[in-house]
C-alpha cells in the first residue's frame, strides 16, 4: 500500500462524523425489522441483513453498534437500545461453553457499557455497574475454561472446531480475559484451584505468536515474515503442533486477510493492556521484556505483511494467495477494485487492521504504522466503501465472510461477491471512527478495559 503523508486525525474528523451520521438510520432500521428469534444478523443480501447458522458470534456487534453510536453522538435512544438488548439477549453468550467468541460478543456489549459507566456517561447506580462486571467476570472464566495444553507447557483457548484447534481470531477475544483479570477475577477449578486469567491470556497469546504467525525463519517453504495461518492444529493427546490449516482462507499456506487483521489488532491492543500492569504481575511469565517482546514481534510482523500485501489504498483482497489474484496483474500497485472479475476485497479486514496499525503506531511511537492506519481510514470512510444508501442496512460495503463455502452473495451481473456488508465489518468501522473522534476531540483514549 501507499502510505499517505498528508492525512491527519484532524483531516479525518469530518469523515468519521459522517460515519455516525449514516450509521444512525441503519441501526434503527435493523432494530425495527430484526427479530432476535431469527438468530444473529451476519451479512447482507441485496442490502438486507440475514442470519447464517455457524456460531452466534455477531449478536454482540449488533447491539454493541448501538452503544458505540451513543458514545459518538450522545443520542440517548441508542444507549437505550444497547442497554435493553444486552439485558434481554446477551446472557446466553456469557455462559456459552461452546465457542471462542466471548471477547467479540460480551466486550462489545457489557464491556462498552461498563466503560461508559466508568467514564460517568451513564445515569445509573452501582448495581448496574456490578451487573456488567459480574457478566464480564463470568464470561472471562467460561472462556478461559475452554483450554487445551501444548507440549511446551503452555496452552490455548480452543476454537469451536474442538480441542485440536487454535484460531488466530481468538487473539482479539482475549479482551474478555484481560477485563476479568483487571476486575480481580480468576477461573476456579477442581479442589478450588485458582487459575489466573492473566496466565491463560499470556499463554494463549504466546501460542498464537509462535504457531499462527510466521517470521521468515524457515519453518516451512512458505514461511514469509508476517504471514498468518487461520488455524493451527495440535495433537490433543500430547499437545504437539501438527500443521497449519484454514477454515475461511484459501489454503493453510496462504494468508486469509481477516485473520491477519485479527492478529494485528489483537496483539496491538494487548500490548496496550500489558502496559497497565505492574512489573511484578509479569514476573511469573518471564518478566515484562520477554512477554512484550513476543507480542511486539508478532504485531510488527503482521502489520508489515499487511502493508506489503495490500492494494495501494490500504484495502486487502480476501486472501493474499487467492487463486485469481494473478489475473489482476500488479494488484498491489493499484487501488483496490471491489467490482473486479476475479477475487473479492474484504473491507472488514481493512477496518480491523486499521485499528491495529493505529494502536501499534501510537504504542511504539512509529509514524509508519500510524500513517498507514490513517490511510486505511481515509479509504474506508468514503465511497465506494461507506454506504450512504438508505435501502442498504449495512454500513461498510464489500465485506466477505466465507469465500470457500460460497456463502457471500454475488449480485446479478457480477462474478464475485461485492456490494454487501457484514455485522463485524460495520461494528469495526464504527469502532474505528470512534477511535479517531476520541483522539481528535481530546476525549479519553479508547480502550477495551476501563478504570
Amino acid at each position: 500500500m501507499k502510505i499517505a503523508q498528508d492525512i491527519t486525525v484532524a483531516s479525518l474528523e469530518g469523515k468519521a462524523r459522517r460515519v455516525f451520521d449514516l450509521s444512525a438510520a441503519k441501526i434503527e432500521a435493523l432494530e425495527r425489522r430484526w427479530n432476535p428469534a431469527s438468530g444473529s444478523p451476519v451479512y447482507t443480501i441485496r442490502g438486507q441483513y440475514t442470519s447464517r447458522g455457524w456460531t452466534e458470534w455477531t449478536q454482540g456487534f449488533q447491539f454493541g453498534s448501538a452503544i458505540l453510536q451513543f458514545d459518538a453522538t450522545d443520542d440517548r435512544k441508542f444507549l437505550d437500545i444497547g442497554r435493553e438488548r444486552t439485558v434481554s439477549e446477551m446472557a446466553k453468550h456469557v455462559s456459552h461453553i461452546g465457542v471462542h467468541d466471548h471477547g467479540f460478543n460480551n466486550v462489545s456489549t457489557y464491556g462498552n457499557l461498563l466503560r461508559l459507566w466508568n467514564e460517568g456517561r451513564l445515569d445509573a447506580d452501582e448495581w448496574e455497574r456490578n451487573f456488567y462486571e459480574v457478566a464480564l467476570k463470568s464470561s472471562a472464566a467460561v472462556q478461559a475454561a475452554r483450554w487445551s495444553r501444548t507440549s511446551d507447557g503452555g496452552g490455548y483457548i480452543y476454537s469451536f472446531n474442538g480441542p485440536q484447534s487454535l484460531f488466530v481470531d481468538t487473539i482479539r477475544s482475549l479482551r474478555v480475559l484481560a477485563i476479568g483479570h483487571h476486575l480481580g477475577h480468576a477461573l476456579m477449578g477442581e479442589n478450588d484451584r485458582r487459575i489466573s486469567l492473566l496466565e491463560r491470556l499470556i499463554q494463549h497469546a504466546q501460542a498464537t505468536a509462535n504457531y499462527s504467525v510466521y517470521y521468515g525463519k524457515g519453518r516451512d517453504i512458505y514461511d514469509v515474515r508476517g504471514r498468518v495461518a487461520h488455524e493451527s492444529i495440535f495433537n490433543p493427546n500430547d499437545g504437539n503442533f501438527r500443521c497449519p490449516n484454514t477454515q475461511q482462507g484459501y489454503s493453510p499456506f496462504t494468508t486469509w486477510t481477516r485473520g491477519l487483521a485479527w492478529a494485528m489488532c489483537g496483539f496491538a491492543e494487548q500490548l496496550e493492556f500489558l502496559h497497565t500492569l505492574e512489573d511484578g504481575e509479569l514476573v511469573p511469565f518471564g518478566g515484562r521484556p520477554r512477554v512484550e517482546s513476543l507480542f511486539q514481534q508478532a504485531a510488527e510482523a503482521a502489520c508489515d505483511f499487511y502493508i506489503e500485501n495490500t492494494a495501494l489504498d490500504g484495502v486487502p483482497y480476501w486472501d493474499t494467495g487467492a487463486p485469481g489474484l494473478h489475473r489482476l496483474g500488479e494488484w498491489r500497485e493499484r487501488a483496490s477494485q471491489p467490482f473486479n472479475l476475479f477475487e473479492p476485497v474484504d473491507s472488514s479486514a481493512a477496518a480491523i487492521a486499521a485499528q491495529g496499525l493505529l494502536r501499534l503506531g501510537r504504542f511504539l511511537k512509529n509514524d509508519r504504522y500510524w500513517r498507514a492506519g490513517l490511510t486505511v481510514c481515509s479509504t474506508l470512510f468514503e465511497d465506494p466503501y461507506l454506504s450512504a444508501d438508505p435501502g442498504q442496512e449495512g454500513l461498510l460495503l464489500h465485506s466477505v465472510y466465507h469465500r470457500p463455502n460460497g456463502w457471500d452473495f454475488i449480485p446479478e451481473g457480477h462474478a464475485i461477491p461485492c456490494g454487501e456488508a457484514s455485522m463485524w465489518g460495520d461494528y469495526h468501522a464504527r469502532e474505528l471512527a470512534l477511535y479517531i473522534l476520541r483522539i481528535g476531540e481530546n476525549k479519553p483514549y479508547l480502550t477495551f478495559w476501563s478504570e
